[in-house]
């Protein structure tokens, strides 16, 4: 299997993430919001952000091992070949953010899943630093990209498809951009569309899953706009900045709740429901009806 020369994508990225970060913090000091809050930035949490970015790097490089295995094993099973040419590029781009779409949005309506993307959603601030809040369990994702390479896209054109789909999505993790030109709005993932998705208003959970296209929510109906402003961070926050914790929390929240469940169908659904999945409560006897009187009785 000849692997296609692709380049690094988020190693040539390093620099421009560094910069634009400086850029943002100078701006947040100089410009605070009007509200008052100099305050996209906060030192720990920032910290935080950054280590569990770094901590991704490593861990990634780990699950990548078994993942590349099957991986290579389908594309070496399947017949069909997509070759990496300059017109292939965009299409096999465009069909990684396809099956982006369905993994993001999976990872947001299956707990076992959520329980790795959640890390992401952990802050509560919403800034450069915040993308690069990734999880260090990152071994959800790939079954979602099987179909691709069923279809011969050869594993490092998809890794190469990823990476730049995670360097793009960079940019749009800010409160200093507002909307943008209607067109570009409609078509791709944009500061305004990702700060609804890391709100945590009831009516901005679950939406804009896209990666770099916003046109998959507005298909399968999971777009929203922003309206009012986000308020960021989980609908149950936590209170740590450490980075174990912060990675592993709602694993060990799925492990209690499966310590204290009383059957297999609520420990199923601990595991396979949604985040705030619960059991349904136990019914309730119906009350006696009351004794009808005898007619003519005195």
């Amino acid at each position: 299997m000849s692997t296609p020369n692709l380049p690094d994508v988020v190693l040539w990225s390093i620099p421009a993430f560094v910069l634009l970060t400086i850029v943002e913090i100078v701006s947040v000091r100089l410009h605070p919001d009007e509200d008052g809050a100099a305050a996209g930035y906060d030192t720990k949490d920032a910290t935080t952000s950054v280590t569990m970015g770094l901590g991704s790097l490593v861990f990634d490089f780990l699950w990548k091992i078994p993942i590349v295995a099957i991986y290579t094993a389908v594309y070496e099973l399947t017949p069909l070949r997509v070759p990496v040419l300059w017109w292939t590029i965009p299409l096999m781009l465009l069909a990684q953010d396809f099956f982006y779409y369905w993994s993001h949005r999976g990872h947001h309506v299956i707990r076992i899943l959520w329980a790795c993307h959640v890390v992401h959603h952990s802050s509560r601030k919403f800034n450069l630093t915040t993308a690069l809040r990734q999880p260090w369990t990152s071994v959800t994702s790939w079954p979602f990209y099987l179909p691709l390479i069923a279809c011969g896209v050869h594993p490092a054109a998809l890794a190469f498809c990823s990476s730049v789909n995670l360097v793009y999505q960079f940019w749009i993790h800010t409160e200093r951009i507002d909307k943008m030109w209607r067109p570009f709005e409609f078509l791709f993932n944009t500061p305004s569309h990702h700060r609804v998705h890391h709100a945590s208003q009831g009516g901005y959970l679950d939406r804009n899953f896209g990666g770099i296209l916003i046109v998959w929510d507005r298909l399968f109906g999971s777009w929203v706009a922003e309206v009012e402003r986000p308020v960021f961070g989980l609908t149950k926050n936590i209170s740590t900045h450490n980075p174990l914790r912060v990675a592993t929390h709602e694993y060990a929240a799925i492990a209690r709740d499966l310590k204290a469940a009383t059957g297999w169908r609520e420990r199923a659904g601990r595991v396979f429901g949604g985040p705030g999945w619960q059991p349904a409560p136990p019914a309730q006897p119906e009350p006696a009806a009351a004794p009808q009187p005898v007619e003519g009785a005195a």
